[in-house]
């Protein structure tokens, strides 16, 4: 990463929707992270996409002081070559997966969403594989670049790439640390820089504990507050409460994603109200993302649109962007990433990846020892965990069993008949993006599974060429 002539910066899933976000955070921080070329690397199915947010993003950077080309691509190997650091933001199959994904198991009444149950495992099968082939390609073509991805399931794509794909220079991101981090202090009526965090767990599954910044710890004086306003929540979690003696009697406060678990009732009859009605959240995010590439194509727009909050991921380039400063210019800023345990969690092995705070600087992530969960938290962690590893076993080896097991120990997924059926729908649904499952679905299309949910059945008759 010569300094003299500057960064380059190679995207994956360039053209997706977040992208003008990205080059905001980039353009923000310019003088300490002097980048010379970006480049958006898409498939074919993005190419429309790809090209219309990067004339944005061009825009971006013209409207600043700075002179950085911004180059677009759909070969790969061209944006890795000599990158100083890559950063992955795709989605295997397009929102039409996560449609599938989400639809398939509300059709037999159980939660289908973007990370969590049978939904989140399969987006895992579909984006492992292709996160270790750009892994190796890295190796080739820019073996000294450090891998920033944001793109889902964050945390196992994350550990995937450290334990399978032997590659140590890489850091996950999420954007709901980010959120917490700038909505509590303004319950609390602070700076953030008022206050010291400590982050614990995984991606979308994380705990974390607040105290002053005379190190008395104010956890509960903030779960107080978190009854009276904002919870700081991204968009796409339904506001439903916690129950506050749970809250009081772990002295942490859970992930926004933690109430599929502690409210998996109410959450579920909250998303089949939505199934039935106005859409899953794909199908509403699909909406979104068609307005806001409209309004991409405006030749006079430079800057990044308001309308982008209303998606999910918002205010990640916040996490993403000063990482890439942090390790650029050894900063050793404090960020919330997932990466190597290294002991932070005791109640995790030292070698798995976890999510904690951690001060990030050239050598990557030097994590804040978070010490054991309680009781409850530390079971619900243990199980999480070798769930996901079953997950990422199951998506490198294409083994119907392991599978199984892995949606059998998903608290989300009940056990029985009906998660059979929606594990073999889904493995149809997907048949383009799961060549590792070939022979498991070659199976269970001689047994004429086919299908049930309409509109997840037509999703599956168009064909997009990748």
């Amino acid at each position: 990463m010569a300094e003299k002539k500057g960064i380059k910066i190679a995207t994956i899933g360039g053209g997706s929707s977040y992208t003008p976000e990205l080059m905001e955070g980039f353009i923000k921080r310019y003088d300490e992270l002097p980048i010379r070329e970006i480049w958006l690397v898409d498939i074919e199915a993005g190419r429309e996409k790809l090209e219309i947010v990067g004339k944005m993003a061009q825009r971006m950077w013209d409207a600043s002081p700075y002179d950085v080309k911004v180059h677009l691509t759909l070969n790969r190997e061209e944006a890795l070559k000599d990158a100083d650091f890559v950063t992955t933001q795709f989605r295997v199959g397009l929102l039409e997966a996560r449609i599938k994904d989400e639809r398939i198991p509300a059709y037999y009444g159980m939660v289908g969403q973007e990370t969590n149950g049978a939904g989140g495992m399969f987006k895992a099968f579909r984006t492992i594989p292709v996160i270790l082939e750009i892994v190796e390609d890295m190796k080739r073509l820019c073996p000294n670049a450090w891998l920033v991805n944001f793109a889902n399931p964050s945390g196992m794509v994350t550990e995937a790439v450290v334990r399978y794909g032997k590659w140590d220079k890489v850091i996950g991101l999420c954007n709901v640390p980010v959120m917490a981090m700038m909505t509590e202090p303004k319950l609390l009526e602070v700076e953030k820089e008022d206050l010291i965090y400590k982050f614990a767990g995984l991606n979308h599954f994380h705990w974390h504990k607040v105290a002053d910044k005379d190190g008395n710890d104010i956890t509960l004086k903030l779960i107080d507050k978190l009854y009276e306003g904002d919870a700081g929540l991204p968009k796409n979690i339904w506001d439903l409460p916690f129950y506050k003696e749970q809250l009081v009697q772990m002295q942490m406060v859970p992930c926004g994603y933690h109430r599929y678990y502690y409210r998996e009732e109410e959450m579920l009859q909250h998303a089949m109200e939505e199934y039935k009605t106005i859409g899953t959240r794909a199908q509403q995010v699909k909406q979104t993302e068609t307005e806001l590439f409209e309004l991409y194509k405006d030749p006079n727009l430079s800057h990044k649109p308001e309308q982008l909050e209303q998606r999910g991921g918002a205010y990640y380039s916040d996490a993403a962007c000063e990482t890439i400063a942090s390790i650029y210019a050894n900063k050793e800023t404090q960020i919330v990433v997932s990466t190597k345990n290294n002991g932070a969690v005791p109640d995790l092995p030292a070698d798995c990846v976890v999510e904690v705070t951690a001060y990030v600087g050239a050598q990557g992530a030097r994590n804040v020892a978070f010490g054991s969960l309680p009781t409850a938290e530390r079971g619900w962690l243990q199980v999480m965990k070798n769930m996901e590893l079953l997950t990422i076993e199951a998506a490198i080896t294409g083994d119907y069993g392991t599978a199984l097991q892995a949606f059998t120990l998903n608290p989300l997924v009940r056990s029985g008949d009906t998660a059979i059926r929606i594990l073999k729908e889904l493995l149809i649904a997907h048949k383009e993006y799961l060549p590792q499952f070939a022979e498991t679905i070659a199976k269970l299309e001689r047994e004429g599974i086919e299908v049930q949910d309409e509109i997840a059945r037509e999703l599956c008759k168009e064909k997009i060429t990748v």
